[in-house]
């Protein structure tokens, strides 16, 4: 541990929780992850929140259900205890939740415990819950959005009327963000015509919201999937009103309503790659199960802003380019169109504009300078 994070630590130690600024908070929850912050502060979390439970609305449209995978294999802490601990009450989650119906024994049902979509319209009512997005939204074909339809309405119109009475809405994955791999370019993109919540790849003027009339801010974590992190520590600082939404999202978010926390925008994974050494030194692996660079076997890592290098992955022992896995940046808005070719090496392109084979060739010459200097020093002696 650095020494600034272990000073961190210490004064965190000294700090009280529920006086602490939320720049603070950020900054807190941005370098020593949920674990710390979820564990330390557990008893002043349910002392704050024991009396004020809050409700979650999670819709999936299309996509594959990564993301909530994602957060169910969250380790430290699980998603049982980071409910409790916040005091969340997870009131929809299609994949969650008991299997309803509309029909039961021949019989239609007409109460909440048994009807999801009863369940949902008296959520609405009610009011005061966070609505979570996973997954895309289609607006295909000519507008109808029936290209995914759930007990005959069609997501489109879901969102919409769940988006109306939320406190905050949070996008969570590539899909639900941009459009992500349900929005890539293909011969009937077009027609069905994939869009996230905010935006649609880069363009914030073709969200979903938009095309409905709905005009509230949204928090993006994206990611395919998205980190637990980035997901548990954004909705539990909204709940404990580190994050408060509307007015902290101009400061919190970048240009594309990324956490800056976790999307730094002056801050790319390849900066605390665990291969960033051998990028320097100009060792490039040309075949995969090399030590080296990734660059020439497609890594995206310069182009990706997020913190994967320094919170890792897997109960925060790996990422991608640790294991072997180019990075291919499925944080960046026009993921994937933008990081295709996934595995190929981007043609004269590097880093700040630099030629990747020129930056091998200096830094190769580089050592052999220092080698030089190396020698002389030892024949002197």
């Amino acid at each position: 541990m650095s020494t600034g994070m272990k000073n961190l630590v210490r004064t965190l130690d000294s700090v009280d929780f529920l006086k602490m600024d939320r720049r603070t908070f950020m900054k807190a929850v941005g370098i020593l992850g949920a674990s710390t912050i979820l564990g330390t502060y557990k008893s002043e979390i349910v002392s704050a929140l024991e009396f004020a439970e809050t409700k979650i609305i999670w819709l999936h449209g299309s996509e594959c259900t990564g993301c909530s995978e994602s957060v169910l294999n969250a380790g430290n802490p699980d998603i049982v205890q980071a409910l409790q601990k916040l005091n969340v009450n997870l009131a929809f989650h299609e994949t969650l939740c008991a299997q309803q119906g509309i029909w039961n024994d021949g019989k239609l049902v007409n109460t909440s415990e048994l009807n999801s979509e009863i369940l949902l319209e008296e959520l609405y009512k009610e009011g005061k819950y966070i609505l979570v997005v996973e997954g895309s939204i289609p607006n295909g074909p000519d507008g109808s959005g029936r290209y995914l339809v759930i007990g005959n309405k069609t997501f489109k119109e879901t969102l919409g009327e769940a988006a109306k009475n939320a406190v905050a809405i949070v996008a969570v994955g590539a899909c639900a963000c941009w459009g992500g791999i349900t929005n890539a370019a293909s011969d009937v993109a077009k027609d069905t015509d994939y869009r996230g919540v905010a935006y649609s790849k880069a363009d914030v003027t073709k969200g979903m919201l938009k095309e409905l009339g709905i005009d509230k801010p949204v928090i993006n974590i994206p990611g395919c999937p998205a980190h637990p992190d980035w997901i548990l520590l954004t909705v539990g600082a909204v709940i404990l009103g580190k994050i408060k939404v509307p007015d902290d999202l101009p400061a919190v978010l970048d240009e594309y309503g990324r956490p800056k926390v976790f999307f730094p925008p002056d801050h790319t994974v390849h900066e605390n790659c665990p291969r960033r050494g051998y990028y320097d030194r100009g060792e490039l692996d040309t075949e995969v199960g090399g030590p080296g660079c990734l660059w020439k076997l497609g890594c995206k890592a310069p182009y990706a802003h997020a913190d994967c290098g320094i919170r890792r992955w897997n109960g925060s022992v790996s990422m991608c380019t640790q294991a072997g896995g180019p990075c291919i940046a499925c944080v960046e808005p026009g993921f994937p169109d933008t990081s295709m070719p996934l595995y190929v090496e981007r043609e004269d392109v590097g880093i700040a504009g630099t030629n990747i084979d020129t930056v091998a060739k200096v830094a190769v010459g580089a050592a052999a300078v220092v080698a030089g200097v190396h020698a002389v020093r030892r024949m002197k002696e």
